[in-house]
C-alpha cells in the first residue's frame, strides 16, 4: 500500500491518542474541508451509543464543519454507521481503516 499523504498520517495519530484515551477499543479522527481535525473514541453510555467515527463526526459538525476531507477509524468495521454519517455529508470523504499500531489496513475513496 502507498505511503499515506502526511495529512491523512496526522489523523491516524489523532485517532491513536482518541483510542488510548477513551479506551473504548476505538478512535477516530476526522479533518473537514477547512483543515481542522476532530478525533473521538467510542461513547458506550447507555442512553448514548456512538462509535468513535460518529462521535468525530458529531464532534466536527457541532462546530461548524460543513464536509469532510478524510477520516481515520482505528478498531471500527467497514460497515461502521459513523461512514454513513460522514458521508451524509461528504459523499467523497476518503475513509482509512488502520490497526492499532497505526498501519493502514486499507484505504476507501468513495
Amino acid at each position: 500500500m502507498p505511503e499515506l499523504d502526511p495529512e491523512d498520517a496526522k489523523l491516524i495519530v489523532l485517532a491513536r491518542g482518541a483510542l488510548g484515551r477513551s479506551r473504548s477499543g476505538q478512535g477516530a479522527a476526522v479533518r473537514d474541508l477547512d483543515g481542522r481535525t476532530y478525533a473521538a473514541g467510542a461513547v458506550t453510555l447507555a442512553s448514548l451509543p456512538l462509535t468513535a467515527l460518529q462521535s468525530a463526526v458529531a464532534a466536527a459538525v457541532s462546530s461548524g464543519a460543513e464536509g469532510f476531507e478524510a477520516a481515520v477509524l482505528i478498531g471500527g468495521a467497514p460497515d461502521d454507521p459513523g461512514i454513513a454519517a460522514l458521508h451524509e455529508v461528504s459523499a467523497q470523504a476518503a475513509i482509512v481503516f488502520a490497526r492499532t499500531d497505526g498501519s493502514v489496513i486499507e484505504e476507501k475513496y468513495e
